[in-house]
């Protein structure tokens, strides 16, 4: 999630709002985005729904859930999926960023 605090204005700036889906019980989720001072939307999924929708895997080998990331545009048209296969396949900031700008 540092990554993604790190260019956060660079999404805004194209339109885009981060949402961040975790695990986590709601109060977990909450007490972490405050302490963290994350400027995204934190979103609580503790019975994995939105995991299931999406798609999302889960590893009980490697931490639990895969990483993954989406661009879902303002139609709900999902624009772009990465699934991570460990903790450390997450896409760079600038990939994302040039997806966006190319979306416009």
């Amino acid at each position: 999630m540092a990554q993604l605090r790190q260019d956060y204005e660079k999404f805004t700036e194209l339109g885009a709002e981060v949402v961040v889906i975790g695990p986590e019980t709601p109060s977990e989720f909450q007490a972490y985005f405050k302490k963290e001072k994350l400027p995204f939307i934190g979103l609580a999924d503790p019975t994995h729904s939105v995991l299931k929708s999406y798609g999302q895997k889960v590893n009980l080998f490697k931490l639990g859930r895969m990483p993954a990331q989406m661009i879902i545009d303002k139609q709900g048209l999902l624009r772009y999926i990465h699934y991570g296969h460990d903790m450390q396949d997450i896409p760079k900031n600038e990939e994302i960023i040039e997806i966006l700008q190319n979306l416009k």
